[in-house]
């Protein structure tokens, strides 16, 4: 599984753990000549970065920019951007007594019941260090948003809601009403003296976002943002438009009536059918509070044995207001994916190069899904060989031949390369049994 790369048409790859050498970033399809946003990408790693308050953790990295490859004198080339972001200020010492235990509310048991290893320092690939790649690649992708603009803000920390919100109140938290701000921060100053977290909710709201966004019905806009917001680990639920209200409500009352060329009303978020609408997209995602606390709590270790722990070292007592441009960075991705995507559905801008690049991604994909075969193949010829069963099952291949030939004919191939090429892909499959 590619689960370390995000994006179809304008795909991301990002690497490296928390107590490693270096998080890195690899994109490829980015055209040359585009001069490098080494700024911009500067003032949004500043935004993730702890130190703005009292509440984020003392792990302060420069998070200073290694460009690898893909730029030349300022602008990219076309060739893949390969950029690192070097750890500098990690302290493993911090983790040695948490080896061979289970954090609760981390990823540890998890990683290690699947690989049957796992990074004990800061969580490895499952730390929020990983998401300084995410911020960055969102800043690569921005010139694909012309006139798209993106307000977030949390709107409930600690259990403590806005009533109201004023873009003009700047502040640590990025807490958007004056009315509340100090019962914020009286509540998290109790939390951290008892070495405990809080959780909260952010919304947003992305402005300009073209109707036709989205594609029915596994790639719906919603379902690619959802799945985009619920990779950040710290993200536990997310909602669109009115969400969740909507089980309260009639459908009289949700409904978005149109007049005069417009919508009356944004309960969709946005997106109806998955695809955009052209109005505000809207909405709302759940942070669970820091799980690594200064507290006493029940676990097991790597044997099994039950253990109690206390996480001490540099953690926030609330990651919501640094989780803000991770968020918008996935935004951005999922929304740059989408347009490049509806671009080329539409002709527009086409040229020789984009032409040649949309068919480039689609090769990649053909080649992918042939090695997901080959390894699919290898299992099937090891079961065939516990059962004592032929490699070859005529029956079958005559069946999947007039399958597919049906298939063709139905997407407007021509059935002939059915029996042009498969005979030599199912070849190769039986040479892995």
């Amino acid at each position: 599984m590619l689960g370390n790369t995000f994006g179809k048409w304008l795909g991301i790859s990002t690497f490296g753990e928390s107590h490693g050498k270096a998080i890195g970033l690899l994109l490829e399809d980015i055209k040359p000549g585009i001069e490098f946003p080494i700024d911009q990408i500067k003032d949004a790693l500043a935004r993730r970065r702890p130190g703005k308050s009292e509440f984020t953790t003392s792990r302060i990295e420069p998070d200073e920019l290694e460009i690898i490859s893909g730029v030349f004198e300022g602008k990219t080339t076309g060739l893949p951007i390969c950029l690192l972001i070097k750890n500098t200020q990690q302290r493993s010492r911090d983790y040695s007594d948490l080896k061979n235990v289970f954090r609760p509310g981390h990823a540890d048991f998890s990683y290690f019941e699947k690989f049957k290893i796992y990074d004990y320092r800061g969580g490895g690939r499952a730390s929020g260090r990983e998401t300084v790649a995410r911020v960055a690649a969102g800043e690569l992708v921005d010139h694909l948003l012309p006139g798209i603009r993106i307000f977030s803000y949390p709107i409930m920390i600690a259990g403590i809601s806005a009533t109201k919100v004023d873009p003009k109140f700047s502040n640590q938290l990025n807490w958007p009403d004056s009315n509340t701000y100090q019962q914020i921060q009286d509540k998290l100053t109790e939390l951290k003296a008892k070495g405990d977290s809080a959780g909260g909710i952010i919304e947003m709201i992305i402005h300009n976002v073209p109707a036709g966004l989205g594609d029915p019905v596994f790639e719906k806009l919603d379902a690619n943002l959802a799945k985009a917001i619920l990779s950040i680990g710290s993200v536990k639920g997310i909602e669109f438009g009115t969400g969740f209200e909507m089980a309260q409500l009639q459908g009289s009352e949700t409904n978005d009536e149109m007049k005069d060329g417009d919508f009356l009303s944004n309960n969709s978020g946005g997106i109806l059918g998955g695809i955009s609408t052209g109005k505000q997209l809207v909405l709302r995602l759940v942070v669970k509070p820091t799980p690594s606390i200064n507290v006493p709590q029940n676990t097991i270790d790597k044997d099994g044995h039950n253990q109690t722990i206390s996480v001490t070292g540099r953690h926030d007592t609330c990651i919501v207001p640094r989780l803000i441009p991770v968020a918008e960075a996935m935004v951005k991705l999922v929304l740059a994916d989408a347009i490049s995507y509806q671009n080329l559905i539409i002709g527009k801008d086409q040229t020789l190069n984009s032409l040649r690049e949309s068919i480039d991604k689609i090769d990649e994909d053909i080649l992918l899904a042939l090695a997901r075969r080959m390894k699919i193949s290898q299992k099937i010829g090891i079961l065939k060989k516990q059962d004592s069963k032929q490699v070859t099952d005529a029956t079958r291949e005559i069946k999947l031949y007039k399958s597919l030939k049906f298939k063709a004919e139905a997407w407007d191939l021509n059935p002939n390369l059915v029996s042009q090429i498969w005979p030599h892909i199912i070849e190769e499959s039986k040479k892995q049994q």
